[in-house]
């Protein structure tokens, strides 16, 4: 079939091309290509793409809608995974217009597309980051998620309530997708396996918050590919069982999802460092910090649903993630870039 993916010059964006070329799909990517990080690491994704025929490229802005409204009534593509967005928990505190324009306008532009032309199914990226205050672990996409953190989450809070709107008004089937800590080759610069592993190469000091006391339920790149588009295939219906009385989050009357999508194996984060040290074959000198403003000291995903529905299993421990991802950097770095 013929999809559309926002943000296919993104860390997520690149794997699920990937995986969509390889079985056979038409793959539209769009991404802006913007400087939020250097974007020749976003060049050096879409290269990987380039040799395959069933991909093609356009350098297009989500918050443009004219462009977006375009790209929709010119492609008529049948499925649509929306990754675009701007990321990040702490850039958030800096430059909220940033979210605004990106998560809010973008994903309004993106919906209309999907509304007027055609869609069957829209798979778009939500944030572990939605559970904001929330302590009961591990995070269920049954409970209400009402007190986020920061204006990221805030923003990703707004994109399932603005789907559920569209899924409504127009039977749009949508599914949210909450990432929990996303790891692997191509990740991004501003990532802490990044941030930690170029200052530990390098001899710099590495800034550990929450003075260390932090989990997080990191998930290899490969596994939240294959969970994405196994999503995909899989068109959201009414829930019959859905009560207006006693409402499920996770669910609707209309054709809407919600999943977490993790390890559902939380790690410590001096753990996650320790394991790193070992694939790097270097100790780590650590600068320990009090928690971040819009930071979690945990993350943990129930991925109970999208196991029972679509088979999810994630497969990849955190010594082999991270053994595949050392070899990536020392050769991603080799060849000049940082």
């Amino acid at each position: 079939m013929k999809v559309l993916v926002t943000g296919a010059a993104g860390f997520i964006g690149l794997h699920v091309c990937r995986l969509l070329l390889a079985r056979g799909d038409e793959v539209i990517g769009i991404d802006s290509l913007n400087d939020y990080y250097d974007p020749e690491l976003k060049r050096a994704r879409l290269d990987c793409l380039s040799p395959y025929r069933n991909f093609r490229f356009a350098q297009i802005d989500i918050a443009d809608g004219a462009a977006v409204h375009s790209l929709f009534a010119a492609e008529r593509c049948a499925r649509v995974v929306h990754l675009a967005a701007q990321a990040g928990v702490r850039y958030s505190l800096a430059n909220p217009q940033a979210y605004v324009q990106s998560n809010l306008v973008g994903f309004a532009n993106v919906l209309e597309g999907c509304r007027h032309h055609g869609v069957e199914h829209l798979v778009y990226a939500s944030s572990s980051s939605v559970y904001g205050a929330n302590t009961r672990m591990p995070f269920s996409v049954h409970d209400e998620v009402n007190h986020p953190l920061s204006l990221y989450a805030a923003s990703k809070k707004a994109n399932e309530l603005m789907a559920h709107s569209y899924s409504h008004l127009f039977a749009l089937p949508t599914t949210g997708l909450r990432y929990f800590t996303v790891y692997g080759p191509w990740g991004r610069p501003d990532m802490s396996p990044w941030l930690f592993t170029s200052a530990i190469l390098a001899g710099r000091t590495i800034d550990v918050f929450n003075h260390g006391k932090m989990q997080r339920d990191f998930t290899y790149v490969d596994d939240i590919a294959d969970g994405t588009v196994r999503v995909l295939d899989h068109c959201p219906v009414p829930d019959p069982d859905f009560s207006c009385d006693d409402p499920d989050p996770a669910s609707s009357y209309a054709p809407y999802r919600v999943y977490n999508i993790g390890n559902q194996q939380p790690v410590p984060l001096m753990t996650f460092i320790e394991t790193l040290e070992r694939a790097l074959g270097r100790q780590a000198t650590k600068n320990f910090m009090p928690l971040q403003a819009g930071d979690v000291p945990a993350t943990y995903a129930d991925i109970d649903d999208l196991r029972r529905d679509v088979g999810f299993d994630p497969k990849t421990s955190l010594d082999e993630g991270i053994a595949r991802w050392a070899a990536w950097f020392h050769d991603y770095a080799g060849r000049g870039a940082r």
